[in-house]
């Protein structure tokens, strides 16, 4: 109980670092696989792959896997004193499934980069350009469902 009420005292600075968290994820998300489309062009063995590998490596591990675990550990810390917010229309149901799905692609993209890592990418520069499109279609309908709540 004392723990929800510190949440609770504080609910706008826990808010204010969880969009601060999804800006760094997403920026991350729209950057990893324009290095992707980079890669694909680059010779396998040259300096050029083996520093879009390094790049990858640490955008990642340094900069998104962290972004997404906050990202998650703030916007259930929001709900965890505000039961109400999971009963306020099926915006926020919306909202958490395509989070969920934001978090499938980032998956997908830790695999890619594994590929890459062990030089053993099958894919083309046009399959890593639309799978760059897949973050900014989550994001439209996460920001739709948070600021208009359609329903």
């Amino acid at each position: 109980m004392l723990m929800t009420q510190f949440f609770l005292d504080h609910y706008l600075w826990v808010k204010a670092l969880h969009i601060i968290a999804v800006i760094s994820w997403m920026a991350g998300m729209l950057y990893l696989p324009r290095l992707y489309v980079y890669h694909v062009k680059a010779v396998k063995g040259s300096d050029l792959s083996e520093t879009l590998k390094i790049m990858e490596r640490r955008l990642l591990r340094y900069i998104m896997n962290p972004a997404m675990m906050v990202t998650w550990l703030l916007g259930l810390i929001m709900i965890a004193p505000n039961p109400g917010l999971m009963s306020t229309g099926g915006w926020m149901h919306v909202k958490l499934l395509f989070v969920v799905l934001m978090s499938a692609v980032h998956m997908m993209y830790a695999k890619w980069r594994k590929d890459f890592e062990s030089d053993n990418n099958i894919r083309s520069e046009k399959f890593y350009r639309i799978a760059n499109e897949a973050p900014t279609v989550l994001m439209i309908v996460i920001v739709i469902m948070v600021v208009v709540k359609p329903f």
